[in-house]
């Protein structure tokens, strides 16, 4: 066996070098090795830098939504309300419609949209913005045509912001009333029922941005007065409350009767921070609570005031902001006021909010002394319809102080995919961010109750921000990825936020909260975890198994890993190069004559998805392809196009060592005798830049793998 197998070993080798020429292509690059400058990688320097234009790509995005923000707060300051005001209106779901005398709708004139590849193709209008309103909401309301009108004043915001950043991607403002502006205009498509469910105060970049951090515990009366009706409704309750929170609010639910108890066990007197999988574990507990007994209020309120203090007195716990609790009842029969009196009173630092569930208004005057005295908030909810509005007011209470100091806090959300805003249209599935910010009104009789209009925010594609890492300045294995101060991965190579459904690709349900330590397992200690949650610079290796070809080998490698923060936001960008191949560069130095002379040889190419030219902001570029570009950029045919003059002297270099493959090949193909070698079909090569060379040994209907 060992002489057939040593027989069968020999025989494939020397096949397959002859056939590839890989000992003539050594041969090449060891003549050329005098010539040549080989640069060692400095990982730190490559982060620096890399972090660093992407900090000052956010920052454009950022000062695209601060002149948005001057701009509604400007026009809010100078629009008169007018409750008998008539507009019309561009509204998305209205737009180009027309009646049965073929005369367009009322609110739906015409409106020109046109397929954008900057916005995957899809059908829109880059002059103007267009109205979206959940179907919950009428749209010839006086306080909707009011802010329509004032907010008009956007448009021409939106298309300078555009012109000034062509990268800029979806832009729009979410107004506090119910509509939602969206820049560029698009026709907007109800769901199967005809219905609009969308509604942008209850989207994670609205609520993060008009809020800050909070603490929330969250009381339930279970007792036998609330059977029925009433238990759904404040089941209801209790699930929109959770969908207001996000990764930096923190949250506990009690549940009381005759006792006290916290409706999941483990999280007995503390708060947990109120991440998707908490938020969902919760709202399966709650749909399983069951009414009876009498209530006793005083020992669950005392209980909420207990674990909101030792969080806010032991430094570095909960939100380290707002702190709140929602109290969900059918009536008190008293005021509680020994307990607030010994827990909240004199500095009120815990607001109080009471909802009142059902008809029932015998007990309303102690539930509302209750929140009025705790500077909370009351509202009573007597239907299922009524709860949506009902619990969005308390963070309009919440976020009043930030109205009356005009605290304009930046925000960035999470990763998440841009498939809610266009539900109805085809899915790229687009990884994003958005960098959201607060709209305050700044009139002067209003000014201490903080009014907020609304949040303006803008999407940031992910893609964007990695393309400021290219692949090729990190070597083989090498790759960049991002993560937020909360653990949560951005955007790495081994996040796979897609799962399929028969044919179809869906989001799996925690694909934004995916942690860290779950793709970079080897960081057993927590070391990389920690220091890039921290903000911190730095360096470390770690040995680490590497899956490749869709996982069925695995490679044990070297790592060298560098991270740093991304300045003025949550993020932080790691940077892994692999030992050994990862650490060195190659620098050429060939003429551009004697490079195109081989760049144009028939059968080469360049990796299309790698960035040797910027193609995709001129529209004149969108045509061409990488090599394409390339070419033209050396024959200085397109002198307005960007290339990456590092990257493409490297592909110059390339293309001149490995031409005479082509002849080698050629010559083998020719004198090629079909019985003794059959089975040989093509041959071809890569280089570290990209380039790629090909040759066939076979007609190509031959191939067996097309």
């Amino acid at each position: 066996v060992k002489a057939w197998a040593d027989a069968f070993g020999g025989e494939l080798y020397s096949v397959v070098t002859k056939y590839s020429g890989s000992l003539l292509l050594q041969k090449k690059y060891k003549d050329v090795e005098p010539t040549l400058k080989i640069k060692e990688v400095d990982g730190l320097e490559l982060v620096k830098k890399f972090s660093e234009q992407m900090e000052s790509m956010l920052r454009r995005k950022v000062e695209a939504v601060e002149r948005l923000v001057e701009a509604a707060e400007d026009a809010d300051l100078n629009h008169e309300y007018n409750s008998s005001l008539e507009f019309d209106y561009y509204n998305s779901l209205l737009i180009n419609e027309k009646d049965e005398n073929d005369n367009y709708v009322e609110l739906g004139d015409e409106f020109i949209l046109e397929p954008n590849e900057h916005f995957n193709n899809l059908l829109v209008n880059t002059t103007y913005s267009d109205i979206q309103l959940p179907t919950n909401v009428y749209n010839k309301d006086p306080d909707i045509l009011n802010g329509v009108y004032m907010s008009e004043a956007l448009n021409p915001i939106f298309v300078d912001n555009f012109e000034r950043d062509p990268t800029l991607t979806w832009q729009y403002f979410g107004s506090s009333t119910g509509f939602f502006r969206l820049y560029p205009g698009i026709k907007w498509l109800p769901d199967e029922n005809g219905v609009i469910s969308f509604d942008c105060r209850n989207r994670g970049w609205y609520i993060q941005a008009a809020t800050s951090p909070k603490d929330i515990v969250i009381i339930v009366d279970v007792s036998g007065s609330m059977k029925g009706l009433r238990m759904s409704i404040a089941k209801h309750t209790i699930t929109t409350i959770l969908d207001t929170l996000g990764e930096n609010d923190f949250v506990n639910i009690i549940a009381y009767n005759d006792y006290v108890h916290f409706i999941e066990p483990c999280f007995k007197g503390i708060l947990v921070q109120a991440d998707r999988d908490n938020r969902e574990h919760f709202k399966q507990l709650v749909d399983e609570l069951q009414a009876k007994g009498v209530g006793t209020v005083n020992k669950a309120l005392t209980e909420s005031f207990k674990i909101l203090r030792e969080v806010r007195e032991d430094a570095g716990q909960g939100g380290l902001c707002n702190q709140a609790i929602m109290l969900i009842t059918d009536g008190a029969v008293e005021d509680y006021e020994a307990v607030f009196e010994k827990y909240n009173w004199p500095d009120r630092k815990v607001r109080v909010f009471t909802y009142l569930i059902g008809r029932e208004v015998t007990f309303a005057p102690n539930v509302k002394w209750i929140a009025c005295n705790n500077k909370g908030y009351y509202t009573q909810i007597s239907t299922l319809a009524d709860v949506q509005e009902n619990v969005m007011e308390y963070l309009h209470v919440l976020s009043r102080p930030m109205v009356i100091n005009h605290d304009h806090d930046i925000i960035w959300t999470e990763a998440y995919m841009d498939s809610a805003l266009f539900a109805s249209q085809a899915q790229s599935l687009l990884l994003m961010t958005t960098v959201a910010m607060p709209v305050f009104s700044k009139k002067n009789e209003t000014r201490s109750h903080g009014i907020l209009l609304g949040v303006v925010g803008s999407d940031v594609p992910l893609r964007e921000l990695l393309k400021l890492a290219p692949r090729y300045k990190l070597g083989v294995h090498g790759y960049a990825f991002l993560n937020t101060n909360n653990g949560y991965i951005l955007s790495h190579p081994d996040l796979r936020p897609l799962y399929k459904e028969g044919k179809k690709l869906k989001p799996k349900p925690n694909y934004n909260s995916v942690d860290l330590s779950e793709v970079e397992w080897e960081d057993q200690d927590e070391i990389l975890r920690t220091a890039m949650i921290n903000g911190e610079t730095g360096y470390l290796s770690m040995d680490v198994k590497v899956p490749v070809d869709k996982g069925r080998r695995v490679l044990f490698l070297t790592n060298d890993y560098f991270f740093t923060d991304i300045s003025g936001t949550p993020f932080s960008l790691g940077v892994v190069l692999s030992r050994g191949h990862g650490e060195y560069i190659l620098l050429g130095n060939t003429s551009v004559e004697e490079g195109l002379h081989d760049l144009l040889q028939p059968d080469l190419s360049l990796a299309n998805e790698w960035i040797y030219c910027i193609t995709d902001i001129d529209p004149d570029h969108r045509k061409l392809s990488q090599l394409e570009a390339v070419i033209r950029f050396l024959t200085g045919e397109e002198p307005d196009l960007e290339c990456d003059e590092e990257l493409v002297q490297e592909v110059l270099f390339d293309a001149v060592v490995t031409a005479p493959m082509e002849a080698y090949w050629t010559t083998l193909a020719l004198n090629m005798s079909t019985e003794t070698e059959a089975g040989v079909e093509m041959a071809f090569l890569g280089t570290r830049a990209g380039l790629m060379r090909s040759a066939l040994y076979v007609g190509s209907e031959k191939i067996s793998n097309r």
